[in-house]
């Protein structure tokens, strides 16, 4: 008799509790919404880009900027952040990131200049790798691996799926009604809250015995990917082929060549080992996450901007245009949990993929005079549709094969590779746009296109880029991603480190 898909997604992994956490649904509340606010912070701040730029003279060039550097320190950090929850504890290390959050919050919102902001944004970044990794590795270690997990993970993937439009709908309320400044402070009083709640509700687990924790190797992968991303959105003022670019590209390639080298050799205690990625559900899934990270998360940047700056809409406006997004996101990803268990996260995963690449492709149609039914509502439902079909499958196939004792990385991994993913895509998607509108307007006064065209059409170009990604997420999920009742080799083991 064959066995259900995701029951059998990892054979070898058990909870790290032998009986049921009688607490573990209210412990998911808290760890959910805490999740909840470090994806929306991703985006939150999106809508709120043109009163920032005006109020802290922020360049043109330099706007992404506010994004790129929480994603960058999100993104780099994660894998860190995981590493130290699995070993000094994990409701320890949640709560630490629960208050860095919330003062670099309060900082963000304080902040009188754009060097100053920025500085916030990376301890933002900062606090939720601490948070997400944390939090993640708890709901694999607390819930049973099945139908169970598959839900709680369903109920997480909801959130944190629908966190990039809630974000921006969030952030159009605030900044209209308050001043974007609230988009920061916002996040003080649910950390707070979440904080104090966190002792009441969550077990203190750890992965094993305390060991050394690797700050070479995160500081290395940080610094090389904070170069790459750079050097990416420099490019377009520097100059593809020139000596600055390659060279930053040379540098980037260096140090992520050197922290292979410092993972493989060189340190007792990796803060990525490399030999995780044996387990095929783990790589495949990580490689997916990259792409649905540059795919979706800078969909958001493009949309907002085209809502205000082509066809005039407020900041409340553009945020409350995000509100079907969030509700059919939440609910794809309620349905995904539900299909995962039944037949398995793979045609899942492909079928949120698909989605997503159909919503972008439609994104590719807008006009400089259009309008939001006609022209947006329904790309942005399809593309809500693939998020929830994507983020919930890749969640539950990158924890599963993944022993206990490493859930923190792989929860960690798996957020890096999403954040990283994200501020990849906008680097390159921005230079993409950017040359194409800088292109048609340059032929402005021999009779080119009126500003509110060029840019549609940069943004045009952009999307239909996103939507190439998602199409090489769907060819490597068909390929890479293992069928639910092979999903891990009992030969090739992932052991502790």
């Amino acid at each position: 008799m064959a066995v259900p898909p995701t029951s059998s997604l990892s054979t070898s992994t058990s909870t790290s509790t032998s009986s049921p956490d009688p607490l573990r649904w209210k412990a998911l509340v808290v760890l959910a919404v805490a999740q909840l606010t470090v994806v929306l912070d991703a985006s939150i701040v999106n809508v709120a880009l043109p009163s920032i730029q005006r109020d802290l003279h922020f360049a043109d060039s330099d706007v992404q900027w506010i994004v790129n550097a929480y994603a960058l320190a999100f993104g780099g950090f994660l894998l860190l952040g995981g590493r130290t929850a699995d070993l000094l504890g994990r409701r320890r290390v949640f709560m630490t990131g629960l208050g860095l959050f919330a003062a670099t919050s309060l900082l963000g919102g304080l902040a009188p200049t754009a060097g100053l902001l920025i500085a916030a944004r990376v301890g933002q970044g900062l606090g939720a790798a601490i948070i997400a990794p944390a939090a993640l590795s708890i709901v694999t270690t607390t819930f049973t691996e099945g139908a169970e997990r598959n839900k709680a993970l369903g109920i997480w993937g909801a959130l944190a799926g629908a966190g990039g439009a809630i974000g921006v709908l969030l952030g159009g309320v605030l900044t209209q009604w308050a001043g974007w400044e609230w988009v920061m402070f916002v996040n003080v009083p649910i950390c707070v809250v979440a904080a104090v709640l966190t002792p009441g509700f969550v077990r203190e687990s750890r992965g094993h015995e305390r060991t050394g924790i690797d700050f070479a190797g995160a500081a290395l992968v940080t610094g090389g990917l904070s170069v790459l991303v750079y050097a990416l959105v420099d490019a377009e003022r520097a100059g593809w082929g020139s000596a600055r670019t390659i060279g930053l590209l040379g540098l980037a390639a260096v140090l992520l060549l050197v922290f292979a080298l410092v993972e493989l050799r060189l340190v007792k205690h990796p803060v990525m080992p490399l030999r995780i990625f044996r387990n095929r559900n783990l790589s495949s899934a990580n490689a997916v996450s990259l792409l649905v990270g540059a795919a979706l998360l800078s969909m958001f940047f493009f949309i907002s901007l085209y809502l205000q700056q082509v066809l005039g809409f407020s900041a409340l406006e553009a945020g409350l245009s995000y509100l079907p997004f969030s509700v059919a996101s939440i609910v794809a990803a309620g349905a995904a949990s539900q299909l995962v268990t039944k037949v398995g996260p793979r045609p899942v995963l492909a079928c949120g993929l698909a989605l997503t690449a159909v919503g972008l492709l439609l994104f590719t149609r807008i006009p400089a005079d259009g309008t939001f039914a006609g022209d947006v509502l329904l790309p942005s439902v399809v593309a809500a549709l693939g998020l929830g079909f994507s983020f919930v499958p890749v969640t539950i196939v990158a924890v599963s094969g993944v022993t206990p004792q490493e859930s923190g990385l792989a929860s960690g991994l798996i957020n890096t590779t999403q954040q990283i993913g994200g501020a990849l895509g906008l680097a390159v998607l921005s230079s993409v746009a950017n040359a194409r509108i800088r292109e048609l307007l340059e032929g402005k006064q021999a009779g080119g296109p009126a500003t509110a065209d060029a840019m549609t059409e940069g943004f045009r170009l952009a999307f239909a880029v996103g939507a190439g990604f998602a199409l090489l997420g769907v060819l490597i999920t068909l390929l890479a991603v293992p069928r639910g009742e092979r999903s891990v080799r009992d030969d090739v083991p992932v052991t502790p480190v």
